[in-house]
């Protein structure tokens, strides 16, 4: 009697829209096609957009599960606003969009007014389904008044082409802060109090159904603001232990899930992170399916 032949291990099956996906970001791929299958016994996925694919072309990664916060010492001033700052803010009779963009523009409450060269309210599909949040402007933001523009811009877009998004259709981009902090530095706490009432403004004129918050920064303001964590935790948890997980926030009145992802100029610094950024993507997604199942099952 013959010994059995071995068998190769079955591995996840990219097709070739995944494969696609993954190249638009810039992540390597090493596992085989579905055509490779052929002869090893393993089965060809039979619907390539479903959220169990999804889930297994994601990068294993250990930190994609809730843990528990460390302490380490505060690094930073806590990104929260100062209490009552919302209530006393212009913002919260702005009428629309458009009312929102010009007060952006007409704004000197703190000292990032005297310095910027262009204020950037943020830009996308005024009814998107997704809130892009970032940190602040940059340098090629502040010279031309828009969210992630330049290289990191760029990553983005491939990002959101990754998702089958566009910044112009179903996405809304904006920052925490609307104008450049010197050197890029993070912003003090008068100017989060002074500023962030447009961004809560913004979420309750554009209530979309999903938000992603790009950035250390920006996670730990939204979820602060939010509360869905105490200002001295957001202020702890670094931005690795934040991610992998879908939190709850409530902001412009609206309860809406979070999902936290690294920043696109750190992926470009950092590119073997990419692999975890795309984890986060497909959490997004998974979320968005879980509150359209009708559409998740097309």
């Amino acid at each position: 009697m013959s010994a059995p032949v071995p068998t190769l291990p079955l591995l996840p099956r990219l097709s070739d829209r995944h494969r696609a996906m993954l190249q638009e970001m810039g992540v390597p791929i090493w596992w085989p096609t579905a055509a490779d299958a052929v002869g090893t016994g393993a089965a060809a996925p039979s619907d390539p957009a479903t959220k169990d694919e999804r889930r297994a072309t994601a990068v294993p990664d250990p930190v994609c599960r809730p843990v528990e916060p460390t302490r380490p010492p505060p690094n930073h001033p806590v990104p929260t606003s100062a209490p009552g700052a919302a209530l006393d803010h212009p913002a919260r009779w702005l009428p629309n969009l458009a009312a929102l963009e010009a007060a952006v523009h007409d704004c000197s409450r703190c000292g990032l007014a005297q310095r910027r060269q262009r204020a950037v309210p943020g830009m996308g599909d005024p009814r998107p389904d997704w809130l892009i949040i970032g940190e602040a402007p940059g340098e090629e933001e502040d010279r031309q008044g828009l969210p992630f523009v330049g290289r990191a811009g760029q990553l983005l877009d491939r990002m959101l082409a990754a998702m089958g998004l566009t910044r112009e259709h179903r996405v809304y981009i904006a920052n925490v802060i609307k104008c450049r902090p010197p050197l890029n530095r993070n912003p003090d706490p008068l100017e989060i109090a002074q500023c962030s009432p447009y961004l809560l403004r913004q979420v309750e004129l554009l209530q979309p159904k999903v938000i992603i918050a790009m950035g250390r920064f920006a996670a730990q303001t939204v979820l602060a603001e939010g509360g869905a964590l105490s200002p001295e935790a957001a202020r702890q948890w670094p931005l690795g232990k934040l991610r992998g997980q879908v939190h709850r926030v409530t902001l412009g009145g609206l309860s809406l899930p979070v999902v936290v992802t690294y920043h696109p100029a750190y992926l470009l610094r950092s590119p073997a992170e990419k692999g975890k950024a795309w984890a986060d993507l497909c959490l997004a997604l998974d979320t968005m399916d879980g509150l359209h199942p009708a559409r998740a099952a097309v």
